[in-house]
């Protein structure tokens, strides 16, 4: 667990995502089909009800499924990907790939391209998911699934498209991006270069 500036970073484990928490929302919450994301938690002193949002990057089982272990919080996600989260679609959401099953949740605020959480801009981009976003707030990345450090961007065979991703990156690669925080991996400095090699490998 580290922090970033004032995010705190929870590496995620062999199933689950990573998260970030930011005051008082969570940014992913893996599968919630063990105590991984609860005991790093426990560690920084934060409790389930203290965290009043959770924004989900996308609408996957490994990102979303430990939505329910925090009762309090409002769930918020992009509009394209938020049918499978209301309707517990276990195939939209590949919660079946992880031999596990997805309750229908309510999803309360469901985000557009432009749209803000504190300081952090809401940037759409479809790829990996058809509502796939990334936050970004003049110097730092929370990428999700679209691109990871090294070079890496998120499958595009789950509800995925290649011609959008592409479209995605082209988008992302105009950013000045410092931090990188990616949905899977490390996160990273210099995170232009990351871009870029990512970038490189569909162009």
């Amino acid at each position: 667990m580290q922090r970033i500036k004032d995010i705190i970073f929870i590496e995620g484990s062999v199933y689950d995502c990573n998260s970030y928490i930011l005051d008082d929302t969570i940014i992913d919450t893996g599968t919630g089909l063990d105590n991984h994301l609860l005991s790093a938690l426990k560690k920084v002193n934060i409790s389930p009800a203290d965290i009043r949002l959770v924004m989900n990057t996308h609408c996957h089982f490994d990102h979303s499924g430990g939505n329910r272990l925090f009762p309090n919080a409002d769930i918020a996600i992009h509009r394209m990907d938020a049918p499978p989260l209301e309707e517990g679609d276990s195939i939209a959401t590949a919660a079946y790939l992880f031999g596990a099953s997805i309750e229908p949740m309510k999803v309360d605020l469901k985000f557009e391209e432009g749209d803000n959480i504190g300081d952090f801009e809401i940037i759409h981009t479809p790829g990996h998911t058809r509502g796939s976003i990334c936050l970004y707030d003049g110097e730092t990345l929370i990428s999700g699934d679209t691109i990871f450090a090294y070079g890496g961007f998120g499958r595009v065979d789950i509800g995925g498209s290649i011609k959008e991703m592409k479209k995605s990156l082209k988008k992302l690669i105009k950013l000045d991006v410092k931090y990188l925080l990616p949905g899977h991996g490390p996160w990273v400095e210099d995170g232009n270069r990351h871009l870029e090699l990512a970038y490189n490998i569909l162009f």
